[in-house]
């Protein structure tokens, strides 16, 4: 800390004159109070021991469930009788629900691998680095237009199939989507939404259809693939 010498006493109206002292402080520079925002910080410790917790707490989870609940196992396998219906493993189910509406090659090839393909692409993107809220500091007006045709070929796609099952979410999403516009003025939800960025609506979709799709193929598809519900299925068996 450094200081000027005294000044001398300035003419006052005041009948007792008191000299003034100014002193120039320098900020603290010492390591210890020194702030930095990094932008990038290391895989280990920051994820990896984050991941490393909540898959133990995955574990043990589902080892409760297990002990509470017993596994809904079928009676042993006959090769001379195939249950009708057959379906796959629920994480294949909804590719076996796209079965219902579409060809083979569109449903079992063409999707899944523009989904694999999106997977090994996004990583090389720099979308996280860059991208905020979708109407933040862009052209409404460009945007509603893109993603008006982008959400309508979308539902016409669906629905030209009759696949409601994937139509809807995505009509439902996309009208978030602009519920969203003009929302940081709104009320908590909305606020909420017009948080989320380009990215986090593309995951919402994604997650809700393949949910969706897995659904529907578990619960409410009976013999030969036709729609029932779940209840009925329980009274027969």
């Amino acid at each position: 800390m450094s200081a000027l010498p005294p000044l001398t006493a300035v003419e006052s109206n005041d009948p007792v004159e008191t000299p003034r002292r100014v002193a120039l402080l320098r900020p603290d520079l010492r390591p210890s109070v020194r702030r930095s925002s990094e932008k990038f910080v290391m895989a280990y410790p920051h994820l990896i021991i984050r991941e490393v917790i909540l898959f133990q707490i995955v574990v043990i989870f589902l080892a409760i469930l297990a002990l509470v609940f017993n596994a809904p196992l079928e009676g042993i396998a006959n090769p001379v009788e195939t249950p009708n219906p057959a379906k796959a493993p629920w994480y294949f189910l909804g590719l076996q629900e796209l079965l219902h509406y579409y060809p083979p090659i569109v449903a079992g090839v063409l999707i899944p691998g523009l989904v694999v393909v999106a997977l090994a692409v996004i990583p090389y993107a720099r979308i996280n680095l860059s991208a905020g809220p979708l109407w933040e500091g862009k052209d409404e007006k460009r945007t509603t237009q893109i993603l008006a045709v982008a959400a309508s070929a979308l539902v016409l796609f669906f629905a030209g199939f009759q696949c409601w099952a994937a139509a809807v979410p995505t009509a439902a999403v996309a009208g978030a989507m602009y519920l969203a516009r003009g929302g940081s003025t709104g009320g908590t939800w909305r606020q909420a939404m017009a948080r989320l960025s380009l990215p986090q609506w593309i995951m919402t979709w994604f997650v809700i259809l393949a949910a969706a799709l897995t659904i529907i193929g578990t619960f409410f598809r009976g013999p030969g693939w036709s729609f029932i519900w779940p209840w009925t299925h329980m009274v027969q068996s």
